[in-house]
């Protein structure tokens, strides 16, 4: 007698089949030095000499936070320079859906080198209720700016702001530069945090997270800073500036600690995470990347994740430094000839950190080893600068992915901004970085899957030599050809 299979049973069976041989539909996108800007390309045959590339979805790490840029008073000035339909070119390549879709972005609290002058909300010397406290500098520029960048994203995006220095008057030496926060000002820096706060959330603009101070290390006495030692900064959170926002209604808001080059951060995510005291009021730690042209610093990264592996870890500030930004020369930002700070003023022993370097290799590399490194976000420092790499009150030159020529309205995107744009634009906020094998060492992979289920894949490909790629996920296998000194990002959606 023949036992038939209740048809419920057939169809679930049937389901776990299809699911099992799930097909995965695949697009390739690529920006190289032989011309294509995140150009849409097609899979190729296989071929036996393949890099192999596995995707294991099943490895899980970090949530991501997000990518971007900042917001400075140079770059929305420049933008106010320009006419509608570049200005609206502009906000929409970094910020619609087409464009680069930034998710993560950063804000100065008052002014910094990128700024027009020196400024400060709280200008009337021992004003310590802060009675005179005022944004007004912010509103001709820098607000119109974000504001115009919140209707063209659809998703939203996070800021996180950052002074460069308290107002002078709260400072040991009265001054913009270096000087330590007394500590009879503990109290009115924090008021003075929470009142930045609120003013910009009656604008509707809520601030996501807040650095306590910009490069507590200094920047050489150079423009706009205020010293911290790493106890300095933590008794400050503990006792002071997180109890503060707590009592006013922005314990939702999150404080980053350190916020400069990852040389130090063991030394400062020691102190940070001391205890649970010291702990309670961090929500993670900022790092920059100007100790070395080339080093991703792994090990102090994959430290301060052990540290405290529920907390932030975030690169808060990026640029080709150092330069006069080159204009409409494509070939400069695929060749090693860029110099930064170090190049000329760095101590002899650390001559080596510092040689000439292949600006889209700097920022495509070092996207994949902080992402590979526990790093949840990535922002880049300003969105927009001219022809000269300013304004900026120090002529402290700067690259940046977009540069404009305001007096003639012209828009240069560079190839930075295709770089920014195969991460930001692909791999989403709460996606979670997964494994990966990669048989060839020359190439950089990482890879994440994002909430909507889609798989992102980057690849860069720094040698001189075209690739042929073999890349699996599940019983899928995806074969590409990445050309020689490119970036690719591969997309697999359900």
């Amino acid at each position: 007698m023949k036992t038939k299979i209740p048809h419920i049973i057939l169809i679930i069976s049937l389901m776990m089949s299809c699911q099992a041989q799930k097909s995965w539909k695949s697009e390739i996108y690529e920006t190289s030095a032989s011309g294509n800007k995140l150009t849409k390309i097609q899979e190729v045959s296989a071929t036996e000499n393949a890099v192999k590339i596995s995707i294991k979805p099943e490895q899980k790490f970090q949530k991501i936070t997000g990518f971007g840029g900042a917001f400075t008073e140079s770059s929305a000035y420049l933008l106010n320079k320009l006419s509608k339909p570049n200005r609206e070119k502009v906000l929409n390549a970094y910020f619609s859906e087409e464009g680069a879709n930034y998710s993560l972005t950063r804000a100065t609290i008052a002014s910094c080198d990128f700024s027009l002058k020196h400024y400060t909300y709280a200008p009337v010397a021992d004003d310590k209720n802060l009675e005179h406290f005022s944004i007004k500098e912010d509103l001709d520029d820098l607000i119109p700016m974000i504001k115009d960048a919140q209707k063209i994203s659809k998703d939203g995006f996070r800021i996180i702001a950052s002074p460069w220095t308290s107002p002078p008057w709260m400072k040991d030496n009265n001054a913009w530069i270096n000087g330590k926060l007394l500590p009879k000002y503990y109290d009115t820096y924090s008021l003075y945090i929470s009142k930045y706060l609120k003013e910009y959330e009656k604008l509707n603009i809520p601030i996501w997270g807040i650095t306590v101070v910009n490069e507590p290390h200094g920047n050489g006495g150079n423009w706009e800073s205020m010293l911290f030692s790493p106890k300095e900064m933590t008794d400050l959170v503990q006792n002071h500036l997180g109890p503060k926002l707590e009592k006013d209604g922005y314990g939702n808001v999150k404080i980053f600690g350190y916020d400069q080059n990852r040389f130090d951060l063991k030394n400062w995510v020691d102190e940070m995470y001391r205890d649970e005291k010291s702990s309670k009021y961090f929500a993670g730690t900022a790092v920059h990347w100007y100790d070395s042209t080339f080093k991703i610093y792994e090990d102090e990264l994959q430290y301060a994740h052990k540290k405290n592996p529920e907390k932030y870890l975030i690169q808060t500030e990026a640029c080709i430094d150092g330069d006069v930004p080159k204009w409409k020369d494509d070939s400069w930002y695929w060749s090693a000839e860029a110099t930064d700070w170090g190049y000329d003023w760095a101590k002899p022993e650390e001559k080596y950190l510092h040689p000439k370097y292949v600006p889209v290799f700097r920022y495509a590399g070092d996207m994949i080893g902080c992402l590979n490194n526990y790093v949840d976000g990535w922002i880049d420092w300003n969105m927009v600068l001219n022809k000269q790499g300013g304004p900026n009150w120090f002529k402290n030159w700067c690259g940046a992915p977009i540069l404009v020529d305001e007096d003639n309205d012209e828009v240069y995107m560079t190839p930075l901004y295709y770089t920014m744009a195969h991460f930001s634009k692909f791999i989403r906020p709460n996606a979670v970085r997964i494994g990966f094998t990669n048989s060839d060492n020359d190439l950089k992979v990482t890879s994440a899957k994002n909430p909507d289920g889609s798989v992102a894949v980057v690849i860069f490909n720094p040698s001189e030599t075209e690739k042929n790629v073999e890349i699996s996920l599940g019983n899928q296998k995806l074969n590409t050809k990445i050309s020689a000194k490119a970036l690719q990002t591969l997309v697999f959606k359900n």
